[in-house]
């Protein structure tokens, strides 16, 4: 891990993946590219064409000064940044500027939400997570450290979620953390006995790594959602920092079919990394 993408809308939420950034430069040496994204038809209003050529340059530069601004921040002594704008908010162009500077990792900031339902629908951390080639770190709170010793890859067990595993284990190799790997068996037509989903986990780790040594790491909960059960071992196991891997484009509803509990649906504040299937 090298370099790394901070989308920065001058949110306190931005802020707080600009400080998981810099952490994270203290334990690995990499780069931080911190890009604002300003739509220029936003400031496109309908006077004459001088006019608004005007508006849209004088808006340019305040947002140059604003980010310069921004970027001055004690916690960043000592870290390399780097500051990107972009005159148009297309998300679907950060995989072009992670091309462009050969960046590793996504992470960005997500306002508060009663649920990985409500966290993930709707919002900016949606369309960056579904148009991204690259891992997303999303953070919703100030974090102190980003020590990350307790990790929960919620996984299908498919194989086609084994890409998503892998690249998951080279990515946070660095990190000295214990990770579980979840299944949260549903109570419907996926339901599954437990000699089938031993059998699933089996044959998941052997095309994976061609052994079968994370078995004891392997944990199977029974819940009314793929939400409930991944929130309710993660606060068991004391996780923080949870992992899923996801279809991209698809979007994320089909993930999160059901209801959400309400002893669960409290604000989460665990960091969440994607990994695109």
């Amino acid at each position: 891990m090298k370099k790394i993408i901070v989308p920065i809308d001058f949110s306190n939420h931005s802020e707080y993946a600009l400080k998981a950034a810099a952490l994270l430069s203290k334990k690995v040496d990499i780069e931080i590219y911190a890009l604002h994204m300003l739509d220029i038809q936003e400031v496109n209003l309908s006077q004459s064409a001088d006019f608004s050529q005007e508006k849209a340059v004088f808006f340019l530069k305040l947002a140059e000064v604003r980010f310069k601004k921004f970027l001055q921040k004690d916690y960043l002594k000592g870290v390399k940044v780097i500051p990107i704008i972009k005159h148009y908010k297309v998300f679907s162009e950060i995989n072009a500027i992670a091309k462009e500077v050969s960046a590793d990792l996504v992470i960005m900031g997500s306002h508060g939400a009663s649920g990985l339902k409500e966290f993930f629908m709707g919002s900016n951390t949606e369309k960056v997570i579904r148009y991204s080639d690259l891992p997303v770190l999303v953070i919703k709170n100030d974090l102190l450290d980003v020590d990350f010793s307790d990790i929960v890859f919620a996984t299908d067990f498919s194989e086609e979620s084994i890409p998503a595993f892998n690249r998951m284990l080279a990515s946070l190799a660095f990190l000295n953390a214990k990770k579980h790997l979840l299944y949260v068996n549903l109570p419907n037509e996926k339901f599954k006995t437990t000699p089938e989903m031993d059998a699933l986990a089996n044959n998941f780790l052997m095309k994976a790594e061609g052994n079968t040594d994370r078995l004891i790491n392997v944990n199977f909960v029974c819940a009314k959602s793929i939400e409930n059960g991944i929130l309710s071992f993660s606060n068991a196991v004391g996780s923080d920092l949870i992992v899923l891997s996801t279809h991209g484009r698809k979007g994320l509803s089909h993930i999160f079919a059901g209801s959400i509990s309400e002893d669960i649906s409290n604000h989460l504040a665990l960091p969440i990394m994607t990994f695109k299937i």
